[in-house]
């Protein structure tokens, strides 16, 4: 349960965050994503359910790339786009036991965004030219592609579902981080949209993001 707005520190006030259409994004890139996996890694031989799941996140993808540039200010790239200087100073402040009542996402959480969004990028490229020399698994480009592009491509296929494995993993741990030490919950305002914010005036310098969030 989320405190009432008189028990949060001054300038602090409960401020809708993220859109619904991100929200469902996000929820939906998690499902399509988690079972994409789970089924490349025990699913049935031939994958053609993997295939077209990774059709949807293809879709998703493209859809928080045009929403990166044309959705509300705390959606768009810009609104979490921080140099090292920030970035730094932001994770200087990891140690302490508060919330950091971020308007969005915090420059540490925005490299968790772009890194994950890269990766399953590439994730999805390689799938579509990828050829295991199985004759069952084929991806729907790969004929565009001498085979000894998709049999690189299949190797980075599965190389990188590793690095998916491991960043959902870090995803999980931060979510935790957050939650037990830091005592905030980066959950429930992806539910509802609403989050706990400090006021632009009241974030210190060095918290002070590009554009403050809209209300």
């Amino acid at each position: 349960m989320k405190p009432h707005e008189s028990e949060l520190p001054d300038g602090v006030t409960w401020t809708r965050i993220w859109d619904p259409a991100l929200r469902v994004f996000h929820w939906a890139l998690a499902a399509a994503v988690i079972v994409t996996w789970g089924l490349g890694k025990f699913g049935p031989t031939i994958m053609t359910l993997h295939i077209y799941l990774g059709y949807v996140v293809i879709g998703l993808l493209a859809f928080r790339l045009i929403w990166g540039f044309v959705g509300p200010n705390p959606a768009r790239f810009s609104h979490f786009l921080f140099g090292p200087k920030k970035t730094l100073a932001y994770a200087a402040t990891l140690p302490k036991r508060r919330p950091s009542y971020w308007p969005g996402h915090n420059p540490i959480g925005a490299l968790s965004v772009f890194g994950l969004l890269a990766i399953l990028g590439a994730q999805t490229a390689t799938g579509l030219i990828s050829d295991p020399d199985d004759f069952l698994n084929v991806g729907p480009l790969a004929k565009y592609v001498s085979f000894e592009t998709a049999r690189w491509a299949n190797g980075w296929h599965y190389r990188l579902s590793l690095v998916v494995l491991l960043l959902v993993g870090l995803h999980l741990a931060a979510v935790l981080f957050y939650r037990f030490w830091k005592r905030e919950d980066l959950v429930t305002p992806m539910i509802t949209g609403q989050k706990a914010v400090r006021d632009a005036g009241e974030i210190p310098p060095e918290n002070t993001p590009p554009n403050s969030p809209s209300a």
